[in-house]
């Protein structure tokens, strides 16, 4: 079995920079002087920092290494579900490292900066259509700060009608920030259980919604991968008790170019860039998470604003009923770049996208319910969610199917989410792999399953062939090293 694994590669030790100098190697020629030599202050001279003496070689050798112990979406197939660790094409980085826009600065008066004001302008313009909701702001900086602004979007409007909302509805198949997002704009989160199919039932919506409630997050399609098929009655019945649907749009990556967003009645949406529209994701680096809501909505939007007029562009604050600014200046713009390229290259074929990534969670989804347990048994959208209820037989838990998942190269999927599934273990393919790669991840997957059966031990000590094997988390959890 070893040789359908990820384990042919040599994976190298590799020392501290500290403990690799030898004196006098360097790394570096600097140009010949062309200015007199000059003693240095008292206050300068003195033993310098103790670094290292190193060639390039030693460096680029250290740092290669360093990456080759790690995994990213250009290595192998990352297949979380929820979080879609998708392909970035290296098409969008060649576009947002274009000189005038990577070295734009935002303090630039708005005369020498109308090539990154028109892109913006552009950009809420496709986003609106991909949507269907036409009022766009590109300001916040991340798929949870979408939602924070999209509940400001909430209280700033009730305020404007005179009306002391205090809750807001929220599913179980939700996303786990959305309570949060929620509670930081004052609401009080009511949980809202979903149908034996795992989507919402009008009745259960209808018998919590009431005056004083702001309106419901719905994050469609929801976290078991499902799309919500009653909607647009779950719609109608919040609106008719005066509240706004808010539209978790992270998932949008199933829907777009099929789904308006606008017509099934969704007031607010939020968009999570890295997961729709390929830009970069994960590692505390920037994110963008625009939000898109309807006209009447569009007096409270962020602000700045991008506005044309004739054919230049300027940014404006002149709305009085806006929740403010977000973010700094207008939000991450070379995310948005990234964004913006990937529009334009993919084009009419964005609906294909969804399509492909729904027909790859489907494939994975009726290639493995016979080898593991499946919830809910019914077509999926963009991701599947499994369960550990037939390892559990074996003493086989999802954390060490997941753990030995990476013995055969993939990383794990998502695990232990959603919380409305026992032992989760959800699997997002996204459209950017082929068929030949869903068929090595299935028949891995199906291999684990069967060494649940016959060498249990094989997996509750799994991994064993990356760089860091399995850790004890149990001492980590009573022994945390609390120091950076």
């Amino acid at each position: 079995m070893k040789d359908k694994m990820g384990t042919t590669g040599l994976i190298f030790n590799e020392p501290l920079l500290w403990e690799k100098g030898s004196p006098g190697r360097k790394g570096l020629s600097l140009p010949r002087r062309d200015v007199d030599e000059t003693p240095l202050d008292d206050a300068l001279v003195g033993d310098g920092p103790d670094f290292p003496d190193l060639s390039e070689l030693d460096v680029v050798r250290h740092f290669t290494k360093l990456s080759q112990w790690n995994f990213g979406v250009d290595s192998g197939m990352y297949p979380l579900g929820s979080c879609t660790m998708k392909y970035n094409p290296k098409t969008n980085e060649r576009q947002a490292s274009i000189p005038g826009f990577a070295g734009a600065h935002p303090l630039l008066p708005a005369s020498l900066s109308q090539g990154a004001l028109e892109l913006m302008h552009d950009l809420q313009g496709y986003l609106g259509e991909i949507t269907g909701l036409p009022a766009v702001t590109l300001q916040p900086a991340a798929g949870s700060q979408g939602e924070l602004t999209g509940m400001l979007i909430f209280a700033a409007y009730h305020k404007h009608k005179g009306q002391a909302r205090t809750k807001v509805l929220i599913p179980d198949t939700a996303h786990g920030t959305n309570p949060a997002s929620a509670a930081l704009c004052g609401f009080t989160s009511v949980a809202v259980k979903s149908g034996p199919d795992g989507v919402l039932l009008p009745e259960a919506v209808a018998e919590l919604m009431d005056a004083d409630t702001a309106g419901i997050m719905i994050t469609n399609p929801n976290t078991l991968g499902l799309f919500e098929d009653n909607i647009r009655q779950v719609a109608d019945i919040v609106h008719e008790k005066g509240g706004l649907v808010y539209g978790d749009g992270a998932n949008m990556n199933a829907v777009m170019g099929i789904v308006n967003i606008g017509d099934i009645g969704v007031d607010v949406l939020h968009l999570n860039l890295h997961k729709t529209f390929s830009t970069p994701h994960g590692g505390g680096g920037p994110g963008a998470g625009p939000v898109c809501v309807t006209p009447e909505l569009e007096p409270f939007l962020p602000v700045p604003r991008v506005v044309k007029n004739g054919d230049t562009y300027h940014l404006s604050e002149d709305y009085p009923l806006s929740v403010g600014k977000v973010h700094a200046f207008y939000g991450n713009f070379g995310i948005l770049l990234r964004a913006y390229s990937y529009i334009l290259s993919v084009g009419k074929y964005l609906k294909q996208v969804s399509q492909y990534a729904v027909l790859n969670a489907n494939y994975i989804k009726e290639k493995l319910k016979g080898h593991y347990h499946l919830p809910y048994d019914r077509p999926c959208m963009h991701e599947c969610v499994f369960t550990d209820k037939r390892q559990q037989e074996h003493h086989v838990a999802t954390l060490d199917i997941a753990k030995r998942l990476m013995d055969h190269g993939f990383h794990p999927p998502t695990i232990y989410f959603p919380l409305v599934v026992s032992g989760a273990i959800m699997i997002e393919p996204t459209e950017s792999e082929s068929k030949e790669t869903l068929d090595q991840f299935i028949d891995a997957m199906k291999q684990i399953a069967q060494e649940a059966v016959d060498c249990p031990d094989c997996l509750h000590e799994s991994p064993q062939f990356p760089k860091v094997r399995r850790l004890d988390e149990t001492a980590a959890a009573r022994n945390p090293c609390l120091r950076g």
